[in-house]
């Protein structure tokens, strides 16, 4: 069986039992296409190439410049096609089965500096509307506390009416961890709870769902969906003159967090904080701020060279 039938095959497979789209089966379509034309450029073939011939395409792929993702895509396609071959009897050996892609370096949260943020709450109090109100209480929590979007939204009155000043989040899996607020974001919410109740749903049945809510809404879930918010702060960040695809909540999670290790505060601490199960997901804020280091010096230093 030639390349080209031999990736027919391999297709038709994924479509009838593993009922794959038709844009996965493009995908794939793709993947080994590419792969057929470099290994014929190196005078192998897709059917026949040994594992050498594998690590030789990805190392010229690598030195052109290929995306590391796009490199461990492609040899999971390969791979894939070859455990398929084997389980058909077409061929006894999988030469990409021990073949490791491209490593591939954790991206860094894109985050907010503090004059940013500041810009954002600046134009967030000149809007004295319910609905500014609401949008500066949210941005308060928000930035006060790095909570994920789906636990800012969801919050109940009840839970934000500690006498401690705390928030009690429970987060994924069901952990709870406990989240002190600032005073303005305590402010926030004291001028909201005097109007929320003015915005709950009219219609009975939607206002039974939204009662329990900070943040009232019709929606199905009777409270403002994370989709709601994310317009909001596109809205926001218009108002501010920032760019809207620099600002989202997740951003304003990680500002949260990367301002507090840069004005002293421990990993740990900032870990219980963001309700991270592991600290190596807290620590990638450690390595913005180096990155935020590195360009300091090289840009701002008098001795650093222009070139």
């Amino acid at each position: 069986m030639n390349a080209a039938r031999s990736i027919d095959a391999f297709l038709e497979m994924m479509q009838a039992e593993r009922a794959a789209s038709d844009n996965t089966i493009a995908a794939y379509q793709r993947d080994l296409d590419g792969w057929q034309s470099a290994l014929t450029q190196s005078d192998s073939d897709l059917v026949t190439a040994r594992t050498e011939d594998l690590e030789q395409v990805l190392s010229l792929w690598a030195k052109a410049g290929l995306a590391p993702s796009t490199g461990a895509r492609k040899l999971s396609a390969v791979k894939q096609y070859f455990k398929f071959l084997q389980m058909d009897d077409l061929r006894k050996d999988n030469p990409a089965q021990n073949l490791r892609g491209p490593k591939q370096g954790r991206p860094l949260p894109k985050i907010l500096s503090e004059a940013d943020v500041d810009k954002l709450f600046e134009a967030a109090s000149k809007d004295q509307s319910p609905k500014g109100i609401r949008r500066l209480c949210l941005l308060e929590i928000l930035y006060a506390g790095g909570l994920r979007v789906s636990e800012l939204v969801s919050l109940t009155v009840r839970g934000v009416q500690r006498r401690d000043g705390c928030l009690m989040i429970k987060g994924k899996g069901g952990k709870e961890r406990l989240v002190p607020l600032t005073p303005p974001a305590l402010d926030a919410i004291k001028d909201w709870l005097k109007i929320r109740k003015t915005t709950l749903p009219d219609k009975i049945e939607a206002k039974e769902r939204a009662e329990k809510f900070l943040f009232p809404s019709s929606s199905k879930s009777g409270h403002m969906t994370r989709e709601r918010f994310a317009q909001i702060l596109k809205d926001l960040a218009i108002e501010a003159a920032l760019p809207p695809s620099k600002i989202s909540p997740h951003v304003l999670r990680h500002a949260f967090a990367t301002h507090l290790l840069a004005n002293g505060a421990d990993l740990r601490s900032v870990q219980t904080l963001l309700g991270h199960a592991d600290i190596a997901t807290t620590q990638i804020y450690t390595h913005v701020l180096d990155e935020r280091m590195k360009a300091l010096v090289f840009d701002m230093h008098p001795l650093a060279e222009k070139t």
